[in-house]
């Protein structure tokens, strides 16, 4: 089946399903309270969500899958894709930011890689590599880069699109991630891109509080995020993405394993 399936469902946007889950994120807060207080100033939810995704991969690595050639290929390295505006305007650039990360790599490590990342996009301002390429896109007229993109999907079923190109590349790489909370609303569901591997897409959204009743009778407040994601239904099987799902909600109930790297890496089948 797993073999089959790609020939069956050829593109990703119609091999995608769509989750919605929310999670409680009181402990959470403290953790990052407490890791401010240690000198990582500016982590927050983002890092969060990064790093518990990292920790899921590295057990249960079946979600960093994609499909080339309509083949299912497991991804040697962990690659993370955001975009981030240069500035909370309308009319501001849009960039994309894309991390490397190790199954082995804790919140330090996530933090540094993220920080390294922005610092490295502030300093390049508005002729980073990747805003460069799409500007080279950007003039090549219409006609014409309609060619251009027969050629480049060509390559990429074969995987013959250079390394260089898909470092740079927002739509290849494990997991793109993207914050609706910055922007004061929920997480929106987002879509997969044909063009690419990127097998799962995860939105969130504005913290928001939740007043529930304890089994005391007594009324408690809680803060929650709302996040969707969007996956490649063809890479693993249902039981398996609800398993890792379920793992990563349970990482917000324990923050602190984050600190350290995991006791075993799960290898990947062949």
């Amino acid at each position: 089946m797993n073999t089959v399936s790609p020939y069956i469902m050829r593109d990703r946007v119609g091999s995608t399903n769509y989750f919605q889950d929310s999670v409680e994120i009181s402990r959470v807060e403290r953790y990052i309270s407490k890791k401010r207080k240690e000198g990582l100033k500016r982590l927050g939810i983002m890092h969060i969500i990064i790093a518990t995704y990292v920790r899921t991969v590295s057990q249960m690595p079946g979600i960093n899958r994609f499909i080339g050639g309509q083949k299912i290929f497991a991804r040697n390295n962990i690659e993370i894709c955001m975009a981030i505006k240069k500035e909370m305007k309308l009319d501001a650039m849009e960039t994309i930011i894309k991390i490397e990360c190790s199954p082995t790599d804790t919140i330090y490590d996530v933090y540094k890689k993220m920080e390294e990342q922005i610092e490295l996009n502030r300093m390049e301002g508005d002729i980073s590599s990747f805003d460069n390429t799409a500007r080279f896109l950007h003039y090549i007229p219409g006609l014409f880069l309609k060619f251009v993109m027969v050629i480049l999907r060509f390559m990429d079923y074969f995987d013959l699109i250079p390394r260089s190109l898909t470092r740079l590349s927002p739509f290849h790489g494990s997991f793109f991630i993207t914050s609706m909370g910055s922007l004061g609303i929920p997480p929106i569901f987002h879509h997969l891109y044909d063009f690419g591997n990127v097998p799962l897409f995860l939105s969130y959204g504005a913290k928001r509080k939740a007043f529930e009743l304890a089994k005391d009778g007594t009324v408690l407040a809680r803060k929650y995020i709302d996040y969707t994601i969007a996956c490649d239904e063809r890479i693993c099987d249902g039981h398996y993405y609800v398993t890792a799902l379920k793992f990563f909600k349970d990482c917000f109930k324990h923050p602190e394993i984050l600190d350290n790297p995991p006791e075993a890496v799960v290898e990947d089948i062949d």
